[in-house]
């Protein structure tokens, strides 16, 4: 009888193993069934109204122009696996090319500089003692930071369930260096986020510290990575003939008994037809067959509104963290879903998309933060919810109209007033949210004809703002102890792998496509007991010229 594997998600990470099943475990398409309640996973990017049916959602009031949910920042150096193995699938919009070339080649022809990384009341923070280029670092917080980093990965476990406030404890104004205000804006870090996951970031990301000042490291998509990741990763499996269901609902695992309860053996899985009534019925799994599951994603239970719908919070938990929790609930080696998905205090924030029927509006954001778009990233420090601008090169949608504008913010804060619209961000809706955002920028412009002046006219050109609540954006990042996620493939398992941010693997960083991508190879490697070594990493933080440089930046 022929194997048949079944991905539970159809975010990268499964796709990506789908990838690996073809080209390394030599499996044929049609043996490979994808599951999913959507088609984008976390890598957004498409018309407003093509999320109104996905599951959660109603339709909305105004369903015109576009939707990014969030930002998914590549790095050429440190994504080893995902420049790998995206160099094995073909580019839907430059023939002959992979999606690697694709990627790289418009990067360096459009490089990264991002000179109005910081801006407070007196305009951008580009010179003097509060100048983006400085960390602001006290010799107490190099010393807590270098001690952070030098720990050996074998005494991670000290770091368990302690938070980066924490750590800083001692020094709390670390949380008002230059620093701190580039890295939780550029990661979607907190101060109550897990001090585990910055050591390991400013380890793999040792390369970035020294450039996160102007974002010169960050590697772009030509257009958002829905279309120029995961539609061609789509196109291409198709092509090979695997399987895609959408609107399926895994809702239960059906295990094996053994006598010790230590193996884990799939046998069946129980699912929903969202979009038929709930119908539900069981999908049976062979001795031979291999499940591969999303196990959390942290775009679940989002909530969307519209230019004046405000977003209804959506306060069920996370549909793939419950099948996660059913899993954990009978065997104890699977982790703890909860530390992720219990608290979103810890993860939550709100972005929000502008769509605009002329360039009026991003050419005031360009000449208020003096770039071009395509290497803006500009934080306000001083506002409430610390609200961050994105103005991707254009048009960053295939459909895009010559004349049209987009561009996407977001809340790191979104429970926080406004400073200009007096209600916590996450009850404004699209127009108020960016009614804030204008009331920031009017108050570092100084010219004669401030863009304040200016309000109502450029309101004229929006065709749409969506706010997208996400109360798990962050949620990768919590608190946690080295238990609370699952291996990969768990001691004791026969069949199933977990292929998420979710699951723990060593050294890598998570909120990064890298992250769910390695997950894959290392599922599906270790589940056909392939004889490969996997894709080798590097370790910049061993380097003695990147340390020496990294070391110059936190002194200056």
């Amino acid at each position: 009888m022929t194997s048949k594997a079944y991905m539970i998600g159809t975010g990268i990470g499964n796709l990506a193993a789908a990838c690996y099943l073809i080209r390394d475990g030599g499996w044929e398409g049609s043996q490979i069934t994808m599951l999913g309640l959507d088609t984008h996973g976390a890598n957004d990017g498409a018309a407003a109204k093509d999320f109104e049916d996905e599951y959660g959602h109603e339709p909305l009031s105004n369903s015109e122009g576009f939707l990014n949910r969030g930002g998914r920042m590549l790095n050429e150096e440190t994504y080893e696996n995902f420049w790998d193995l995206m160099s094995s699938v073909p580019s839907l919009d430059q023939p002959g090319k992979s999606i690697t070339e694709e990627i790289l080649d418009f990067d360096h022809a459009h490089p990264t500089k991002d000179i109005g990384r910081l801006i407070d009341s007196t305009g951008l923070r580009t010179s003097g003692p509060n100048g983006y280029r400085h960390m602001q670092f006290t010799n107490k917080q190099r010393y807590l930071l270098t001690k952070l980093m030098m720990m050996p990965e074998s005494r991670e476990s000290e770091l368990d369930n302690i938070s980066i406030r924490d750590w800083f404890a001692e020094t709390p104004d670390f949380f008002t260096t230059n620093f701190w205000w580039m890295w939780q804006t550029t990661f979607a870090f907190k101060d109550v986020s897990s001090v585990a996951e910055l050591r390991r970031y400013m380890n793999r990301m040792i390369l970035e510290f020294s450039r996160i000042n102007t974002l010169e490291g960050v590697t772009r998509t030509p257009y958002n990575q829905y279309e120029s990741v995961i539609l061609p990763l789509r196109a291409f499996l198709k092509d090979k003939g695997v399987t895609f269901i959408n609107n399926r609902k895994v809702t239960e695992f059906t295990f094996a008994d053994t006598p010790m309860r230590d193996e884990i053996i799939v046998t069946g899985l129980k699912y929903e037809e969202v979009d038929n009534g709930n119908a539900e019925g069981v999908i049976e799994i062979g001795t031979d067959d291999l499940v591969f599951d999303t196990n959390g994603s942290i775009t679940d239970s989002t909530s969307i509104g519209d230019m004046d719908t405000a977003i209804v919070e959506d306060e069920r938990y996370a549909p793939s963290a419950q099948l996660w929790k059913q899993a954990a609930g009978r065997f104890y080696n699977l982790g703890n879903p909860d530390k992720f998905f219990n608290d979103r205090t810890q993860s939550e924030w709100t972005s929000f998309t502008i769509t605009t029927s002329d360039h009026r509006l991003i050419n005031e954001v360009s000449r208020l933060t003096r770039q071009l778009p395509g290497n803006a990233l500009n934080t306000f420090v001083e506002s409430g919810p610390l609200i961050s601008l994105v103005v991707h090169h254009q048009p960053h949608y295939h459909a895009q109209t010559p004349e049209q504008g987009v561009f996407w913010g977001y809340a790191l804060y979104p429970r926080r007033h406004g400073d200009f619209i007096d209600k916590p961000f996450i009850e404004m809706t699209g127009r108020e949210m960016l009614l804030e955002t204008l009331g920031h920028l009017g108050r570092i412009d100084d010219s004669a004809d401030p863009i304040s002046n200016h309000t109502d006219e450029l309101m004229d050109t929006v065709i749409n703002v969506v706010p997208a609540h996400m109360p798990y954006a962050s949620a990768l990042f919590n608190r946690r102890s080295t238990l609370d996620r699952p291996k990969v493939v768990p001691d004791g398992s026969k069949n199933l792998a977990f292929i998420s941010q979710f699951a723990e693997m060593p050294f890598d960083m998570v909120f990064t496509e890298q992250y769910s991508v390695r997950c894959a190879q290392v599922g599906v490697y270790q589940l056909l007991g392939l004889d490969k070594p996997l894709t080798k990493m590097h370790h910049y933080e061993k380097d003695p010229k990147v340390l020496a440089k990294a070391a110059h930046v936190m002194f200056r």
